[in-house]
């Protein structure tokens, strides 16, 4: 590539980007909508993989000039596809929901920490602090629990007097 090139290749490379980059966009708006809306969701690992992975393949279909629109669909459809696949099983299966999206894990429990949990996490009891006060809560000994979310969230659990079902029930342990 000539020096010239470099920062300006002509307009047919600009041209190829504005109508693949509007067909895929539109393209990939109707596959986003046709996925649902965990597609959309909030993130876990699995979720943020397949993400990236869609906005890799947007991004190589509008840049790189031996990939063809359909391919890129082709690609698109195909990663939408399998998130489809899997979302949809693990709903069903479930050995292989705890596998793709992990399990929730208490980091502090009836007021105390969990050192070896915070250790395996790598969440420091500082940012445990943190989410407690974000909850609105200054003394943690009014906290139950603290739970880190398959999506690296924390949830902070009140103290209560009531007797229901509890929502800890899936939380493990490490």
């Amino acid at each position: 590539m000539e020096m010239d090139q470099l920062f300006f290749s002509g307009g047919q490379g600009l041209a190829r980007t504005f109508v693949i980059g509007v067909f895929a966009y539109a393209i990939l708006v109707i596959f986003m909508r046709l996925a649902g809306k965990r597609t959309l969701a909030r993130m876990n690992t699995f979720d943020l993989i397949v993400n990236v992975s869609i906005g890799s393949v947007l991004a190589s279909t509008l840049l790189i000039k031996s990939v063809a629109l359909a391919q890129g669909v082709f690609a698109l459809a195909t990663l939408i596809g399998l998130q489809f696949i899997v979302t949809w099983s693990s709903v069903r299966i479930g050995w292989l929901r705890r596998f793709i999206t992990g399990e929730p894990h208490f980091l502090l429990k009836q007021g105390a920490f969990l050192p070896k949990a915070l250790e395996r996490a790598r969440v420091t009891e500082d940012e445990v602090r943190a989410a407690v006060r974000s909850a609105g809560l200054g003394d943690i000994g009014l906290v139950e629990a603290v739970v880190l979310e398959t999506n690296g969230s924390f949830s902070v659990i009140k103290k209560s007097d009531g007797a229901g079902a509890s929502s800890l029930d899936d939380v493990k342990e490490y």
